[in-house]
């Protein structure tokens, strides 16, 4: 056997009492073999085009949380790359100004796989595609788009997204635009449409119409309602958690829980800290950042929360990047002593999640994201080098092999295998 997760399992070991050891040993090692055979997707990982040149790219250990060198170490298969856009203006200047975005990041995905690493990495843009390239013992890149706002009023957009290897696409963000409203409105108590507009309606269609599945995963939720009555075919929460387990607009609430199971679709339990165990994060962050506020006084430089962080522009928190690790090395002491006193979310409050979900709905709606690069990753799963340790947690559990194999890909695939077929027959239909 591969001995990929072998420094884990050693850390893990080494702190059993003797009498359990031959138990643990036997957890790890069905744990390794699953996950060895297993075709582990993770259904979100957000990018940054500074680490998609010829300099600076995937096929090499960058310090983002995804990419090629890490997957290999976790033993991730699959990675969606996400075409994401900040809500902007609802006008031509707005759409334009998204437009560029979307594309740019659509062929920073291209261009890792045809020229950075072509020979470790492929494009799937079917299930059929994904089968191939696992065979061919390579690495998967898969496209999602988060944010319908660079699509502006023009819905052939949809067809040329899908002709670009998009599989899957949200129709809002954070903030109401042209097509849907955002569970930001539980925020703001606001709302445009009062759920989806007619012009969300047509994109919709279209999006079935090609085989791109709908991600409901920041949509209000009458926004949310509307939009799996609208669908034809099963719709995905691409990066969502259990609002029972952690009350945030982002999550799912029962009801909508039960909305999925009824449509067919799937939840992909996200590893975000704030939506796996909100009071626990807060705590844990409220302790950091008064260490990190005090480090960087002590150095002389600003300290930016993580969402200030994000409304820098790409090249601003590549900076920012830069003082952050001189921040952390600084305050590394005190940020280990703060893990015993307020820990952190970890891999077993994620694992909740999944529970929630197999528990409320059935096994066959589960599945797994990270938001890695994008505000995820938890203790036990910081990156794509850990992933092993979500399947431990699950053998720990006593889920079955089957399972495990289920909520890591087939759930997904199988959503993905029936918008292919729905489309299929929208097209013949036509013709």
């Amino acid at each position: 056997m591969r001995t990929l997760f072998l420094p884990f399992a050693l850390s893990l070991l080494l702190g059993c009492e003797k009498k359990t050891l031959s138990t643990e040993v036997d957890l790890i090692q069905k744990a390794q073999r699953i996950h060895l055979n297993a075709l582990t997707l993770d259904t979100h990982d957000d990018i940054n085009l500074t680490h998609f040149t010829a300099e600076t790219n995937y096929a090499q250990d960058t310090d983002t949380q995804v990419n090629l060198p890490k997957m290999e170490r976790g033993g991730l298969d699959v990675a969606w790359f996400v075409v994401y856009t900040s809500q902007g203006e609802l006008d031509a200047e707005g759409y334009k100004k998204a437009a560029v975005n979307a594309q740019s990041k659509f062929e920073g995905i291209h261009r890792l796989v045809d020229t950075y690493a072509p020979m470790k990495m492929g494009l799937a843009t079917s299930v059929s595609e994904v089968d191939s390239l696992r065979k061919l013992g390579k690495k998967i890149a898969m496209i999602g788009v988060e944010n319908a706002y660079p699509l502006g009023e023009n819905l052939s957009e949809i067809k040329r997204y899908f002709d670009l290897g998009a599989r899957y696409m949200s129709l809002a963000h954070n903030g109401h635009n042209q097509f849907s409203d955002s569970n930001t409105g539980e925020f703001d108590a606001t709302a445009l449409h009062n759920g989806i507009s007619e012009l969300g309606k047509k994109v919709i269609d279209s999006m079935n119409y090609y085989g791109i599945m709908v991600d409901i995963s920041h949509p209000s939720k009458e926004a949310i309602r509307q939009t799996i009555h609208r669908s034809k075919a099963p719709v995905i929460a691409s990066h969502s958690g259990v609002r029972a387990l952690s009350d945030h607009p982002r999550n799912l609430d029962d009801e909508q829980l039960d909305w999925v199971k009824a449509n067919g679709g799937v939840v992909q339990a996200v590893a975000l800290a704030l939506f796996v165990n909100k009071t626990k994060q807060e705590k844990h962050q409220e302790a950091l950042e008064a260490v990190y506020r005090k480090t960087a006084k002590q150095l002389g430089m600003e300290y930016l929360t993580s969402t200030q962080q994000r409304k820098l522009s790409e090249e601003d928190q590549a900076a920012y990047e830069l003082q952050w690790e001189k921040l952390t090395l600084e305050a590394l002491p005190q940020i280990e002593q703060i893990k015993k006193t307020h820990p952190p979310v970890n891999v077993s409050d994620f694992v909740d999640h999944i529970d929630y979900i197999k528990n409320k709905i059935g096994s066959d709606h589960i599945g797994i994201s990270s938001d890695f690069d994008g505000g995820g990753g938890i203790d036990g799963w910081k990156d794509a080098s850990e992933t092993f340790n979500v399947t431990l947690e699950m053998v720990k559990r006593g889920y079955s092999e089957e399972e495990i194999y289920q909520i890591w890909s087939g759930n997904l695939l199988r959503v993905l295998k029936d918008v292919e077929t729905i489309a299929e027959q929208l097209q013949q239909r036509t013709e």
